[in-house]
């Protein structure tokens, strides 16, 4: 997904928007993402749901293909004294994206679905949105009508989600997650991460790597929850991002939600994220759309040894089909420059015997 829309959608729109207020720019992006959302047909998300035995495998969900030979070489390679293309633990940087890459982002990413939420939430505060075109049609679920009242929708998420403290929000992202169910599955969101990325993260980081999530997802979203499913400290989270302002309520100092973007982290963005929080360039890079594509370039354009890796979504029957054609996080020009360039394309049917985590009782 990344940023809720496709990338190359967002990454045009917020290019000519700056830094300005959410406005028009933002409702159309949230509104083109709820009206595709909407009207997609959710697949089957069922995982195998096979149990994870003792192995010394530490890749165990990962097929013996060529994806999981090439990681192991990589890791090999990077990691062992004496090999030429040996690489000091402090440079081992491995960046994922979040949303499509580390769990599901169809057939709505779980950020806007929360975002969404939130403006029914709030509406038993707000009688006037009753009478808002936009309000309705998001209560009907009529994609239609939202995509003709995308300035009403925006400005419902605005106030919706802004004008509290960051703490305060922090609270709201652990509460819901905590009650959300995924529509199709009934599983809490938070379970419907891949147990084959699980497995990489914690392989990777026993082998010296530091992990990073970047995304176009929200740091304020995303930083709450990724320390307790991913292993990912909010610190190692790099995203999109709201603006805040300190204050002092009753002597307290605060921060508080701004209804305004500070960066949107996707596409082109992406890289300039990673030299903003990281100070290094990654010599792994993961992730599933052309939202991605400058990442994995980034990494690519570095002087030693690295390694590129795109999923491919082919897996209607546990997960979701999607790639060129997609609405949303479509795979298409990142696919070409993958053939092109040598990069590793997972696919999720061939080169993943599980998807999902075995459901926690």
């Amino acid at each position: 997904m990344e940023c809720f829309a496709s990338r190359d959608w967002v990454r045009r729109a917020f290019g000519r928007a700056g830094r300005a207020s959410v406005g028009a720019t933002f409702a159309l992006y949230c509104a083109l993402m709820l009206t595709s959302a909407l009207t997609l047909t959710m697949s089957g998300c069922a995982s195998t749901g096979a149990t994870q035995t003792a192995s010394a495998d530490p890749l165990p969900s990962w097929n013996d293909s060529a994806p999981k030979h090439a990681i192991e070489k990589f890791v090999a390679d990077v990691t062992h004294d004496g090999s030429p293309n040996y690489v000091p633990p402090e440079q081992r940087i491995a960046v994922f994206d979040n949303d499509g890459t580390l769990w599901s982002e169809q057939p709505m990413p779980v950020q806007l679905v929360f975002l969404l939420d939130q403006v029914k939430a709030q509406a038993p505060n707000h009688p006037e949105w009753k009478s808002n075109p936009a309000y309705k049609a998001l209560v009907d679920h009529d994609a239609s009508a939202l995509a003709a009242h995308q300035k009403q929708l925006l400005q419902l998420i605005a106030l919706a989600n802004s004008g509290m403290t960051t703490d305060e929000y922090d609270q709201t992202v652990r509460d819901w997650l905590a009650s959300a169910r995924d529509p199709k599955t009934h599983r809490p969101y938070t379970e419907l991460v891949y147990q084959p990325q699980l497995e990489l993260l914690a392989y990777l980081r026993a082998n010296g790597f530091k992990t990073y999530i970047v995304s176009g997802g929200t740091i304020e979203f995303m930083r709450p929850w990724t320390e307790k499913v991913y292993g990912i400290p909010p610190e190692q989270v790099i995203g999109s991002s709201q603006v805040v302002k300190y204050e002092l309520r009753d002597g307290k100092p605060v921060l508080l939600r701004m209804p305004k973007l500070d960066f949107v982290n996707d596409g082109a963005g992406k890289p300039v994220g990673i030299y903003r929080n990281i100070g290094r360039r990654p010599i792994l890079a993961f992730g599933n759309s052309d939202g991605d594509l400058q990442m994995l370039e980034y990494t690519a354009g570095g002087s030693g040894e690295s390694l590129e890796l795109l999923v491919h979504h082919d897996d209607a029957a546990r997960e979701f089909a999607y790639d060129r054609d997609s609405r949303m996080a479509k795979l298409d020009k990142a696919w070409d420059e993958a053939l092109a360039h040598g990069w590793t394309v997972v696919s999720m049917k061939s080169d993943w015997n599980t998807v999902y985590p075995a459901a926690k009782q």
